[in-house]
């Protein structure tokens, strides 16, 4: 059903197209007998290039994984009070470009941050392609700015990393091994009523983590408070642990793609991506040098064209390699 479901969103971007191409020359016909005006010829015009965008970026999306919900970590840097209002503006962006673009976002961990903002939140993001799109935020974005918390008014930068994983469902398998898990509860803490407080809700999951091709050990740590209920909690944690060990074998696949195709321009995930300078209207992705004036839009989820930019720079689309 998946499949069906997947090919028939490609034959009815096609049949969109076909009928507003047709339109479109139809409104050509008329405006040479000066039946519609010049504007309805071009609004038709930017119609039909708005849903060949949106197909050719959909086609851009051809791996496996693309396809899957996304998992969004942010993490506030060093910097305190400054570094974690940061990170929660950078939430804020990404809560509203979910709401624009009708995908589902669930809050699955949040921490409040000393004195403003937030240390972290993780987003659980549901909707078509939403890995597909949102895989070009991965990295730390970095802000300039007159902080108001600092008394002087001085500029300050700071930073925040964003992390991307799919979100896998029941037709990934991903192995995880029982006797490496440990769980811990603990009270969720914050808003929530008297029952938030009594009842150790909160699941904290550690992971004993061994890379398979390295043999390198380590500890992955998930907490989740989403819900007052305990079972569910650790039933999404264990959904996020999934998700994040199938991410590190995607990791790895991509990182032996990477050595085959070397003439290829490289992507360094963990890398600073992003610039937001507030004071001088700027927002630029240092990856594809693509900037905007619209700190506003961007600040409210408008981060289509740093998307699409992306994709056009490091698609591996079967149109791009012919």
């Amino acid at each position: 059903m998946k499949k069906i479901k997947d090919l028939k969103k490609w034959v009815e971007g096609y049949e969109a197209i076909h009928q507003a191409t047709e339109e479109l020359s139809l409104a050509f016909d008329f405006y040479k007998e000066s039946i519609v005006t010049e504007q309805e010829v071009d609004a038709a015009y930017a119609h039909v290039s708005g849903l060949l965008e949106a197909i050719e970026m959909r086609n851009m999306l051809s791996s496996e994984e693309d396809n899957l919900g996304a998992v969004l970590k942010i993490v506030s840097g060093a910097g305190g009070t400054e570094s974690q209002d940061w990170a929660s503006m950078l939430l804020r962006m990404y809560q509203r470009y979910c709401e624009r673009v009708g995908y589902k976002w669930t809050l699955e961990n949040y921490q409040e941050g000393d004195e403003a903002g937030i240390k972290t939140a993780s987003l659980r993001i549901e909707g078509d392609m939403a890995y597909g799109y949102l895989k070009s935020e991965n990295g730390v974005h970095r802000l300039v700015r007159v902080s108001p918390y600092n008394a002087q008014g001085k500029r300050m930068t700071s930073f925040s990393s964003v992390f991307v994983v799919p979100l896998v469902d029941d037709t990934i398998e991903v192995h995880v091994d029982p006797a490496c898990l440990t769980w811990e509860t603990f009270r969720s803490g914050g808003a929530g009523g008297q029952n938030v407080n009594k009842v150790e809700s909160g699941v904290r999951l550690r992971y004993q983590y061994k890379d398979p091709y390295t043999g390198q050990e380590e500890e992955i740590l998930i907490e989740n408070t989403e819900t007052r209920d305990q079972p569910k909690n650790k039933e999404n944690a264990m959904r996020l642990l999934r998700s994040q060990l199938y991410d590190r074998e995607l990791q790895h696949r991509l990182a032996e793609k990477a050595k085959i195709e070397a003439g290829k321009k490289k992507i360094e995930w963990g890398s600073q991506i992003r610039s937001y300078v507030f004071d001088d209207r700027r927002v630029k992705d240092h990856r594809t040098n693509y900037q905007t004036s619209d700190v506003q839009g961007v600040m409210d989820g408008d981060i289509d064209e740093f998307i699409k930019q992306y994709l056009m720079t490091f698609s591996d689309a079967p149109s791009n390699t012919l």
